[in-house]
């Protein structure tokens, strides 16, 4: 594993690459974030090679994020409306290269779309699985379901309601922490990539969590996680684009 970086990059709200090249772009809607504090060391053997856990005063996070990805499309083609538009749940941890590049690594992704999961599988080595999901709202409260179809663990689930409350108009260094994330981790063919991405600064509520029944937490191979969330948020949402796989010296891979 490479050393640590003395300084890792600054946290920035803003992207730190706003004229990324586009591979790829998609939209997040209705964003739940739940974030449970961890313990590094207990984190670090599940990052990708070259990677260890970042972390904010001596802490790193678990994140469960629920969302609606809307029409994911290629270079700049027009996104797909029916199989580029579906729920999505993902387990998430926070990384650093020696780079000092901060970003995300996926334990899972939950999706109800057979083919993209199949697609993101085989393209990308990303741990997407099939499940069965859906998205409601009522008045300020949402809520999330999801149980897994394939590759299993069969039975693993998930379900979250919360309330949206107040704007956060300005956020705490937390709420920058785990939000602001240009990037994600993760190793193709036995290499490992650091794929950015860049979206409008995000719009952020604070929610109140009313139900939280899961183990897709659990069903990624971390401890289940103790009491209630350290962090509620809700986005309405961002436009999103990622740029071309970057290879460990930051050189985009052909």
């Amino acid at each position: 594993m490479p050393p640590l970086p003395v300084t890792p990059q600054a946290i920035t709200p803003d992207s730190p690459h706003p004229a990324l090249s586009s591979l790829m772009t998609q939209s997040w809607l209705d964003l739940a974030f739940l974030h449970w504090a961890a313990d590094p060391a207990d984190v670090a053997p599940l990052l990708p090679a070259g990677t260890v856990p970042d972390t904010l005063n001596g802490v790193t996070y678990v994140g469960l994020v629920a969302f609606r990805m809307h029409r994911v499309g290629w270079f700049r083609l027009p996104g797909v409306p029916y199989l580029g538009t579906f729920p999505e749940t993902n387990v998430r941890l926070y990384s650093v290269d020696s780079q000092g590049r901060r970003g995300v690594v996926f334990r899972s992704l939950d999706a109800s779309r057979l083919i993209p999961v199949v697609m993101a599988r085989t393209m990308f080595r990303l741990p997407y699985v099939w499940s069965r999901m859906d998205v409601g709202r009522d008045a300020d409260t949402l809520t999330y379901t999801s149980r897994r179809r394939w590759p299993g663990p069969r039975g693993a689930h998930s379900r979250i309601v919360l309330r949206i409350g107040d704007r956060v108009e300005s956020p705490d260094a937390l709420e920058h922490f785990l939000t602001a994330r240009w990037g994600m981790h993760n190793t193709f063919f036995g290499r490992r990539t650091y794929l950015a991405n860049t979206h409008p600064r995000w719009p952020l509520y604070r929610a109140r969590l009313l139900e939280c029944d899961e183990n897709l937490v659990t069903a990624a191979g971390l401890a289940a996680p103790e009491g209630e969330p350290v962090s509620v948020l809700y986005s309405p949402g961002v436009p999103v684009r990622f740029g071309l796989p970057a290879r460990p010296g930051g050189i985009p891979t052909p």
